[in-house]
């Protein structure tokens, strides 16, 4: 077992019977009416708030992934709403259990990639990104795995997200060496496959995370949070415009179409 600590601490909060702190801030004087949900999200992750330019990309990247359609992540939420309506809370738990390596998810496989491939120790050694992107393809095709934030089932041959967000990003001072290793990734992984292989959202995203330097394994709750909101957004429409009874329902008759039963 863990060994005892000698005192339960946390950096991130407290409260009295007058006072909330939130990583010494003062939650009803200096952060009330000065920060947006965005600021308040970096604020946790790095325990001190954003400058101006990092606001902007960090706020931009959350945006990204709020909403994306009628995902698997939105129909897995709109369909456990329609069966326990009483527990909005828990629909959305039901959407945010599919944001795994495939759905949002991969933009932390995009940001362990690059992380390890360029630890931020070796930021400014003058490292050949050309050669470190080749390595990176040729390791994720001899394991025949998918290299993490290439490719989408959509958007090709660009996802139209990710040059708005690296432009955000270069406007902002935060475009270094892991957006430019990403993109060499790409075209590395490109010649190599023959197929077209658009630096997807996620992969955006995960760059830029490494351009904060956020650890690669909180990455993913980022993306828990943007969509969090989201999913809320369609339990509304589902309240006031349902579709799942509807998909449950057109499931049914195709699989007894299928099956030769009538109904």
């Amino acid at each position: 077992m863990p060994k005892r600590k000698d005192e339960i601490t946390s950096r991130i909060g407290w409260s009295t019977a007058d006072k909330i702190n939130v990583h010494g801030l003062d939650l009803p004087n200096e952060i009330l009416g000065h920060m947006n949900l965005g600021d308040l999200a970096f604020l946790l992750l790095k325990y001190r708030a954003p400058t101006p330019e990092e606001s902007r990309v960090f706020n931009a990247i959350v945006l990204t992934l709020v909403e994306h359609g009628i995902t698997p992540s939105a129909l897995a939420a709109r369909i456990t709403y329609m069966g326990a309506p009483e527990s909005l809370q828990a629909a959305v738990a039901a959407g945010l259990c599919g944001l795994g390596t495939v759905f949002v998810g991969s933009m932390e496989g995009a940001a362990k990639m690059l992380s390890a491939a360029l630890p931020p120790e070796k930021l400014g050694t003058g490292v050949d990104l050309k050669a470190l992107a080749k390595d990176i393809v040729a390791d994720f095709r001899s394991r025949k795995a998918i290299v993490p934030g290439l490719g989408h089932p959509v958007h090709k041959p660009i996802d139209p997200r990710t040059p708005r967000l690296f432009e955000i990003a270069a406007e902002n001072g935060m475009a270094g060496e892991y957006v430019e290793l990403i993109q060499l990734v790409q075209k590395e992984a490109e010649q190599a496959s023959g197929k077209v292989l658009p630096i997807n959202a996620t992969g955006a995203i995960g760059a830029i995370c490494c351009e904060f330097q956020f650890p690669w394994n909180i990455v993913r709750g980022i993306g828990v949070m943007a969509r969090s909101i989201g999913l809320v957004g369609h339990i509304l429409e589902e309240q006031n415009n349902p579709m799942a009874f509807e998909l449950w329902q057109r499931t049914e008759e195709e699989i007894l179409k299928t099956s030769g039963v009538e109904k």
